[in-house]
């Protein structure tokens, strides 16, 4: 089966959106920019992956290719985590850490379980699969925010903090994987919709139009859900869907996976810490090619990407 370039190329950008994210982009030269991209239009990247991984989860209609995602998916956060493992293995919630995964391997290990949990539900009704996405994502959504605004006692306070509530398998991954499920089982197709591109451009400007409200209203503190997201997220995707240029090769998805997964291991090196000028050009001429030798060698290896 034929892959879509285009899908492929949205991968690398929003693989770029999370590294960005994690450098907070342009903090201390204009705050404000940089919330709206951290805190705002970057946070689309993971919503979109799960979509992405979710339209194709479509096809997982059996036990015996379910065990195969599974395997997959795990091994590939089973890898990685022993590849970070000095930077976890001294943290104090341990198990926790190994359960919901250490930094951005989150995303890995929600997608792990969220999956599980699609794969029981599938044949449920479309309504039921869209009532529970919503009321989850939602859940979440009011954890963070409650958080954020630090109206409750110092203890309650605390543990809406914590963002293994709120940011996990349950309230993000399971919505959106959801969400590109459905999308799959119904065949949505925006090029049919009049006003798709308009529609689209404005799904994104309320993101970043949402992170402005909170940036003002609610919290400076980092935001990782955004209401925003659940449609916007979708549409992204569908509208680059659109766009199908064929290709049957895996070297782009497998390059963002690449940069996914290795970019805080030179955000964390001694060496990237000592780099005063030229920070953000100086990384990217690093990360570029250590993805691209993580690509060469998951040829001869397989499983790291």
């Amino acid at each position: 089966m034929g892959r879509n370039l285009s899908i492929d190329v949205l991968k690398i950008i929003l693989a770029f959106f999370v590294v960005f994210l994690h450098m907070n982009f342009l903090k201390e030269s204009h705050p404000v920019i940089s919330f709206l991209l951290v805190n705002g239009l970057f946070r689309m990247a993971v919503p979109v992956f799960l979509v992405i991984t979710g339209f194709y989860f479509f096809h997982i209609d059996h036990v015996k290719k379910l065990k195969k995602w599974l395997f997959r998916t795990f091994l590939l956060y089973a890898i990685w985590m022993l590849i970070y493992i000095s930077h976890w293995e001294d943290n104090e919630q341990i198990l926790l850490t190994i359960i919901f995964g250490y930094h951005h391997l989150w995303y890995l290990i929600g997608t792990f379980f969220s999956g599980i949990i699609l794969y029981f539900l599938r044949n449920q009704n479309s309504k039921i699969l869209i009532a529970l996405t919503i009321i989850l994502f939602l859940l979440g959504y009011t954890v963070q925010v409650l958080g954020n605004l630090h109206y409750l006692n110092a203890e309650s306070d605390s543990l809406l903090n914590d963002y293994l509530l709120y940011r996990n398998f349950l309230f993000v991954c399971f919505p959106f994987l959801t969400i590109g499920f459905l999308l799959h089982k119904h065949q949505i197709d925006i090029s049919k919709y009049k006003h798709s591109s308009l529609t689209f451009i404005v799904s994104v400007l309320s993101v970043v139009a949402e992170a402005y409200f909170n940036y003002k209203y609610i919290s400076k503190e980092s935001t990782d859900i955004l209401f925003s997201l659940i449609f916007a997220s979708p549409l992204l995707f569908l509208y680059c869907q659109k766009i199908y240029i064929k290709t049957t090769s895996k070297i782009l998805a497998s390059f963002s996976t690449a940069i996914y997964v290795v970019h805080p291991l030179i955000m964390k090196s001694d060496f990237y810490k000592q780099i005063e000028s030229f920070k953000i050009l100086i990384f990217l001429a690093i990360l570029v090619p250590v993805s691209l030798g993580l690509v060469y060698l998951n040829k001869k290896l397989k499983y790291l990407l």
